[in-house]
């Protein structure tokens, strides 16, 4: 169905992020909304915590989806040069060195900490990851955490990600695919399909014709279709938080 022009409307996407900055489980974290039960934690990609679409992303599902968002910074700090990566010019950037000094390895115990410290403030936990959190949300979903720290997870146009992964996933998934990702190929998707098939988990798979690798928060309007499967993307997104968030 085509998007009518009161969508970009009620989309911020070039607007001011509304949340506060605070520090939660010894990380930088940019916080929205104020529901005192349901939470997401929103893992970014190698734009960093600071990115004002990520921001923006954790507005709207703060306000859309009814729950306490959390950007925590898991970058330590260090941040890469936007305009290079907006441009995929990640060679220039430095990005493979970047990923080694945040590598699973490094990352992971600060992530489980974090998500362990929202698992008790609130009933509900969701998490959602993009590119760099891809990959995060899936171990953070994992059937080793017993119970378990979040009730669903969200994976945008995941790095990193493996079969492992996949195949250890224990809660309620949903994929955001664009059709063209050097980092998530055709033969992982459909590995994730046939794992799915079996897993016996509530699963959602978005497909983005069209489009390519970070569409989902670049949201280049440049880019033929970004702006639009970023708008999809997130009310898709949303749904899925409302679902498992907000069970009746």
């Amino acid at each position: 169905m085509p998007y009518s022009p009161c969508c970009f409307q009620g989309f911020q996407w070039e607007g001011s992020p509304t949340g506060r900055t605070d520090k939660l489980a010894n990380l930088n974290t940019y916080i929205t909304g104020d529901n005192p039960n349901a939470a997401v934690l929103v893992i970014h990609d190698v734009f960093g915590w600071k990115f004002p679409n990520i921001r923006l992303l954790a507005d709207h599902f703060a306000k859309e989806a009814n729950v306490t968002a959390y950007v925590p910074d898991v970058f330590g700090g260090e941040t890469l040069d936007y305009e290079l990566c907006q441009q995929e010019r990640y060679k220039e950037a430095g990005v493979e060195d970047f990923m080694k000094r945040n590598s699973r390895e490094i990352r992971e115990p600060q992530i489980f900490a974090f998500a362990k410290c929202l698992r008790e403030r609130y009933n509900r936990v969701g998490a959602a990851g993009y590119c760099y959190g891809g990959w995060v949300v899936f171990r953070l979903g994992s059937r080793e955490h017993n119970p378990p720290l979040v009730d669903c997870i969200i994976s945008g146009h995941p790095a990193d990600l493996t079969e492992a992964d996949i195949d250890n996933v224990g809660v309620p998934f949903q994929m955001l695919a664009p059709e063209f990702d050097f980092t998530y190929p055709t033969e992982q998707k459909l590995y994730t399909f046939q794992r799915a098939m079996t897993a016996g988990l509530p699963f959602d798979y978005q497909h983005f014709p069209g489009v390519s690798h970070s569409c989902l928060t670049r949201g280049d309007d440049k880019r033929p279709g970004e702006r639009l499967a970023m708008i999809r993307g997130k009310d898709a997104a949303v749904r899925w938080l409302q679902q498992y968030l907000h069970p009746k």
